[in-house]
């Protein structure tokens, strides 16, 4: 029997898991509850705007900073986690195919052996092996590289010990990260957000079928973690928290394919606004509710709200503006475009 649930139980159960109703206090462990499904940083700086969404007294660095480390994680994309963590974004994704895993492996053979105990631009690493250096992250599911990118310039890579476990117990912590920071979900979108096949994604499902529970949600029938009913049939009470927040491009409260994007944006015209073709704008959550995208060219801030947002809507998402943590050297400006331009 399917545990019914509305998308008001839903949203709220991912904005509270998020700490998106309220930001958390400053320190590790609360750095760590942010990055629990890893914080998507191939836009210059989403991760430390994730962070701040999330957190007080985050710093234009955080990126950088413990106990944060950036790997190529789902999707292959650069993404800062836990350090702890590392096991589980890289050997999470190991593919299960005998192709797929010695190609995994003979690149990081490779790689590790050419940076030995350097640090190199990945252009720099990738000329000796005759490959693209875009081809260096079919190395990244083996653990044994991590990178660095400041947004400005070329990622460089360094070799790291590969981490001692087994991958299969990462694979199922990485499915029980997706369930329970964007879930209800399915092995489809499991597959779309780890960047791994959809008969992987179904194996890992299955392996995990005991701690699952089977929900019927407005965008379908899904599988939520057994140990998260609780907080799930408890989101219909989740606060909507004061204030606004700009989530960044690839945010993870974002981060959704097919019609897990109709539960959060029930508009098919404002999906296209938020899901576009190329780089998504960020999205703006006021009230529990995505009300507009946003995008910013150095410290210029451009607000496309969806329908007009009266004066306290108005400075509530401007007093976020200015209070993101980018070290431009200057205030940040608001323009606001659309209905409450």
């Amino acid at each position: 029997m399917r545990l019914p649930v509305t998308r008001t139980q839903v949203l709220g159960y991912r904005r509270t898991v998020s700490a998106l109703d309220g930001r958390l206090a400053p320190g590790p462990s609360s750095v760590r509850r942010a990055a629990a499904a890893g914080l998507k940083d191939s836009v210059p700086r989403a991760a430390v705007l994730s962070l701040h969404a999330r957190l007080d007294g985050v710093g234009p660095r955080a990126w950088a900073e413990p106990p944060l480390v950036q790997v190529w994680g789902p999707g292959y994309a650069v993404h800062a986690v836990a350090r702890d963590d590392v096991a589980v974004f890289t050997l999470g994704r190991l593919p299960r195919d005998a192709t797929g895993l010695e190609r995994a492996v003979d690149m990081a053979d490779r790689l590790v052996d050419a940076l030995g105990e350097d640090e190199l631009d990945y252009a720099d690493a990738a000329r000796p092996l005759g490959v693209h250096p875009n081809a260096l992250r079919y190395a990244a599911p083996t653990g044994r590289i991590l990178l660095r990118w400041d947004g400005a310039h070329r990622p460089t890579v360094r070799a790291a010990p590969a981490p001692d476990v087994d991958p299969a117990d990462a694979r199922r912590e990485l499915l029980r990260r997706y369930l329970h920071v964007l879930g209800p979900g399915t092995a489809e979108g499991y597959a779309s957000w780890a960047g791994v096949r959809p008969s992987e994604a179904r194996a890992t499902f299955g392996e995990l079928a005991e701690e699952l529970v089977a929900v019927g949600t407005p965008a379908g029938d899904a599988w939520a973690l057994a140990s998260d009913e609780d907080a799930l049939r408890a989101g219909a009470a989740s606060p909507q928290g004061p204030g606004a927040r700009l989530l960044p491009s690839g945010d993870t409260y974002t981060l959704l394919q097919g019609a897990d994007r109709e539960l959060l944006v029930p508009d098919a015209d404002r999906r296209a606004l938020l899901w576009t073709p190329r780089v998504w704008p960020g999205a703006v959550l006021l009230g529990g509710e995505v009300v507009g995208t946003w995008r910013r060219a150095e410290h210029r801030v451009v607000v496309e709200a969806w329908s007009p947002l009266d004066g306290d809507a108005r400075d509530a998402v401007e007093r976020e503006a200015a209070a993101l943590p980018l070290d431009l050297g200057r205030p940040t400006t608001v323009t606001w475009a659309g209905p409450s331009a």
